[in-house]
């Protein structure tokens, strides 16, 4: 489907952003659009360092806690 792009279209599909959004908007959206690129690949990455960091600190939790014979910790 966007195999045809050529350079006259993708050099047409600029000159209608530039129109809708002026110069000025242009790098405003860029740096937004780079800052909500970065949260997301962070967020998505970072959700799976903080269950190996749960998983490791449950671990870690039940064999540092030891009981007596009453059930509460020592």
């Amino acid at each position: 489907m966007f195999r045809n792009f050529g350079i006259w279209e993708l050099l047409l599909v600029l000159l209608i952003v530039l129109l809708v959004f002026g110069a000025t908007r242009l790098p405003q959206i860029g740096e937004s659009l780079g800052k909500a690129i970065r949260s997301f690949r962070k967020g998505f990455s970072g959700d799976e360092d903080k269950k190996k960091e749960q998983i490791d600190a449950s671990k870690t939790d039940s064999t540092d806690t030891k009981k007596d014979d009453t059930g509460k910790p020592e």
